[in-house]
């Protein structure tokens, strides 16, 4: 309703009108241009794309994107303005079975709407001595004709939202402008390693692949052969989709999803549901707040894939979602569970993990001496005691089924501080384990393996009684009911106070109450992880608490049952919270460490 009460009298815009507002949905700021423009090129069956950027002035003034493609007739040099025109759908039964980057004929036009464009191209093979120019000034031509070109295709465009200035001012300063046209086009060469790609701004190349049929010589042109070389092969192959890639050990990790890179039927995309797919894949292999470096590519087939549901076609909606996100989750762990993901560390160069593997050849393997039993002097610290009896509980059946341990073979060699074994390989690596996070593991896995509601409890001589404040006794009464699922029997003992009657057996003999106490703080704490599930919450706190404690005094003979116990995991390398359960020196980075290299 207007101003003076009246209703608004409905019209039809005029085209430019209707330019401008596509150009906003479709060009929201220098990388799209990009973006529409290097995807053109790809669709044209461009071998080598070049993108120059130049800026003055703090802001980019002009993005060159160059391609030896199919180039284009004279006609269709003027048409490819004209909005929705394209040669890549003839009909709506095309939208079903699309192959292309681009198809709705939308981004020369809306980047014309808003820019000052040079376009010029040379259909290839055809045979003429010119090619064809076309100049156009915020969406109208102002020149076309003749001019000496290469056979393929050269957009300029220059200065972006010179006609719009309230979207200019909304861009960001330059370097963020640079760092996402540079993140777009990483995530465009992955997706296309048989493409060259060559990037600079104002001179300076920020990068530059070479045409590939192997997607890890791309990732080591723009990540670096240290990257490559620690990542892990993925391959898996259902009727309707399959996945392939690489996925980083778990030691290499990042603090945001930034390097969670996916590509669907050659596109890159943003796709939530996929990133939560990969990071079910490594399940408790990584803490929540780090994030795998992943470059994964899946083909699906075309019917099961809705691009166009973003203007700028950054998301797919994807049907049959559950079963490809399983496919993606499998695919993912399979690799994992097949690698040796024991991380090691770094000389004194750097402090952050490598890959095992190595580039020069081991010297022969130091010798070393396990613990023999006639070596050890058993000791009767209460804490040995308490850890013979921990180890026989999770000796016992676990109904965790025999897997093919990944894990080297291995000599114990002493303990460090109450909370390390150190242990040596036959290659002469040095192991160091962390014991809590080894048994935590064990114990994990074991209760995962019972089936819900047959968990079995142990009643305890003595009840145990708890005492809550307001806030942790309601959330303790609301799971009550999964606790008991578990082995815990409790109930209300007057108000805010509850009695512990039985608990889990796999906890064992109850020597101290603060047991109980650490868990049901655990449970009531704010910091529990909200993306999993009310049991595994529960699995992962009873399985923490009743580990063998950091600090515990171990024998030898202790330490090998741990190990021993360790290896008959699906997943010896990581506790359930994402922690490393072992690290590996290699003697060559010993060497490096004492100068005698």
């Amino acid at each position: 309703m207007g101003e003076t009460g009246g209703f608004w009298t409905i019209h039809i815009l005029d085209p430019a009108t209707v330019n401008m507002i596509a150009a906003g949905e479709v060009v929201e700021r220098p990388v799209s241009v990009v973006k529409e423009l290097v995807e053109n090129a790809i669709d044209a069956g461009a071998q080598t794309i070049r993108i120059e950027v130049l800026s003055s002035g703090g802001a980019i003034k002009s993005i060159g994107v160059i391609d030896d493609g199919t180039g284009m007739s004279p006609d269709d040099a003027v048409l490819a303005f004209t909005p929705h025109a394209t040669s890549k759908i003839h009909t709506i039964a095309d939208l079903d079975t699309i192959q292309t980057l681009g198809f709705r004929g939308e981004a020369l036009a809306s980047i014309a709407a808003v820019s000052r464009i040079t376009l010029s191209t040379k259909q290839r093979g055809s045979g003429a001595v010119a090619g064809t120019k076309v100049v156009i000034e915020g969406g109208v031509i102002r020149s076309h004709g003749e001019t000496g070109t290469p056979e393929g295709t050269m957009v300029v465009v220059e200065d972006l939202f010179y006609n719009t200035p309230a979207r200019k001012k909304f861009l960001k300063n330059l370097n963020t402008e640079i760092s996402h046209i540079t993140g777009i086009l990483e995530g465009l060469a992955l997706a296309h390693p048989q493409i060259s790609f060559h990037y600079s701004h104002n001179g300076r190349e920020h990068l530059a692949t070479e045409r590939s049929s192997r997607l890890l010589d791309t990732i080591a042109r723009i990540f670096g052969a240290f990257i490559a070389s620690d990542l892990i092969a993925v391959h898996h192959a259902l009727p309707f989709v399959s996945v392939s890639g690489y996925i980083s050990p778990p030691s290499l990790f990042r603090k945001n999803q930034s390097r969670m890179l996916v590509s669907i039927n050659g596109r890159y995309i943003s796709s939530p549901s996929v990133n939560a797919a990969i990071l079910e894949g490594y399940g408790t292999l990584l803490s929540k707040e780090r994030f795998p470096v992943t470059f994964l590519s899946l083909n699906i087939n075309t019917a099961l894939v809705d691009i166009n549901v973003h203007p700028a076609k950054k998301l797919v909606r994807l049907s049959r979602e559950p079963e490809i996100r399983a496919a993606v989750r499998d695919s993912v762990a399979t690799a994992l569970l097949a690698s040796d993901l024991i991380p090691v560390m770094r000389s004194k160069e750097s402090s952050t993990f490598e890959s095992r593997k190595t580039t020069r050849p081991l010297q022969k393997p130091y010798n070393h001496t396990p613990f023999q039993a006639s070596q050890i002097r058993e000791t009767t610290h209460a804490g040995t005691t308490a850890t013979e009896y921990q180890l026989r509980q999770t000796e016992l059946s676990s109904g965790v089924l025999p897997v093919q341990s990944m894990m080297p073979d291995m000599d114990v060699i002493g303990q460090f501080g109450g909370i390390y074994i150190l242990a040596a390989t036959p290659a002469g690596d040095l192991i160091l384990i962390d014991q809590h996070a080894a048994h935590e593991r064990i114990m994990y896995e074991q209760i995962s393996a019972q089936e819900e509601n047959v968990r079995h409890s142990q009643e305890l001589l003595e009840p145990v009684i708890l005492h809550r404040n307001a806030r942790d006794a309601g959330v303790l009464r609301d799971l009550l009911p999964s606790l008991e699922r578990e082995g815990f029997l409790i109930e209300e003992f007057g108000r805010d106070s509850f009695l512990v009657r039985a608990i889990p057996v796999i906890l064992g003999r109850l020597e101290q109450t603060d047991l109980i106490n650490e868990i049901m703080d655990d449970l009531t704490g704010e910091d529990l992880q909200r993306s999993v599930s009310r049991r595994e919450q529960i699995t992962r706190v009873i399985a923490c608490r009743g580990a063998i404690k950091a600090g515990t005094v171990c024998s030898g003979e202790q330490c090998r049952r741990l190990l021993q116990q360790l290896q008959r995991t699906k997943n010896p390398f990581s506790c359930p919270h994402g922690r490393p359960t072992m690290v590996r020196f290699s003697q060559e980075q010993l060497d490096a460490m004492f100068l005698r290299t």
